[in-house]
């Protein structure tokens, strides 16, 4: 029989490649990872891994199996949180994957909420843009993915997967103090076509590059960087303009910086992404709602 613990180890060896660094990863020795390995071999009836010299790679065998146990143990873990939460126990298990600008407005006030309305529930947060949160989510690696998506391009992308809409954000300009637009109010981004740009993540470099283009012209980014405080400090300092969404903009002082409306409007919209099995985990439908009330006093 094919054991959870084994398909645990098993993925873990895949994703370093190495019974060393699986050991390291997931807390236990050498030793143990082999003896599940061996185990988990038995089991199966044929071999997983190949080991050649200090590389260690899959068999065919072991890439079916890799492939199915993200799936496999997703569902484990909502059998096991909905089988505990039916029986009494007043605990659960939450791991929460945001991006940035998330993880400072939105965050922050659902997980207060969350530990008030239930103390015994433990959140994990980590941080990473789409469509890495999202792949994360699909690998078992979390239990929500804040994420967000420009339009409706993306949208077959999350057939799979339960959508909270949370809420829309819009992005705004940004340009230094002084700017010959600072005290304009609305500006058509057309008027930025000279501009030197800085430009944030790569899916919003995207569609920074689109909107503008769609407007006649292609912006010269002289600045990129994920960091959204640094691309405020870069216009600060008289580097450039930039194009931000409102929630990045909330979470960091604009010094030496000035927003603008931006025309033609672009925005994004927020949601909290789930995997349907998962959704049905007290504690994962719990942390739900608390995002989707911090949405609405946003």
């Amino acid at each position: 029989m094919i054991e959870a613990r084994h398909l645990r180890v098993l993925r873990a060896v895949a994703a370093t490649g190495s019974f060393s660094a699986a050991a390291r990863e997931l807390g236990c020795t050498q030793p143990a990872v082999s003896q599940q390995m061996k185990a988990l071999e038995a089991s199966a009836g044929t071999p997983l891994l190949i080991r050649t010299g200090r590389e260690t790679r899959l068999t065919q065998a072991g890439e079916v199996l890799v492939r199915h146990a993200s799936g496999i143990l997703a569902g484990l873990t909502a059998a096991e949180e909905e089988v505990a939460a039916i029986a009494g126990l007043r605990a659960g298990r939450v791991r929460l994957v945001s991006f940035p600008s998330g993880s400072s407005t939105l965050v922050p006030s659902a997980l207060a909420a969350l530990r008030a309305a239930h103390p015994g529930t433990r959140v994990s947060l980590v941080e990473a843009e789409p469509p890495r949160s999202v792949e994360m989510l699909r690998e078992g690696d979390c239990d929500i993915a804040l994420a967000f998506r420009y339009g409706a391009a993306t949208a077959e992308e999350w057939d799979d997967l339960v959508v909270r809409p949370l809420l829309i954000d819009r992005l705004v300009g940004l340009v230094p103090d002084g700017h010959r637009l600072a005290e304009s109010g609305t500006v058509d981004i057309r008027d930025l076509a000279e501009e030197p740009w800085i430009a944030g993540c790569p899916r919003c470099r995207r569609q920074l590059v689109d909107v503008c283009e769609e407007s006649g012209f292609t912006p010269r980014i002289d600045f990129a960087t994920d960091d959204y405080p640094a691309v405020i400090g870069l216009v600060g300092a008289g580097l450039g303009v930039a194009v931000l969404p409102e929630l990045a903009i909330a979470s960091v002082r604009p010094k030496g910086a000035r927003t603008v409306t931006v025309e033609p409007a672009v925005e994004r919209e927020i949601v909290a992404l789930t995997l349907p099995d998962l959704a049905r985990v007290p504690a994962v439908a719990a942390t739900l709602d608390q995002l989707a009330g911090a949405a609405a006093r946003n």
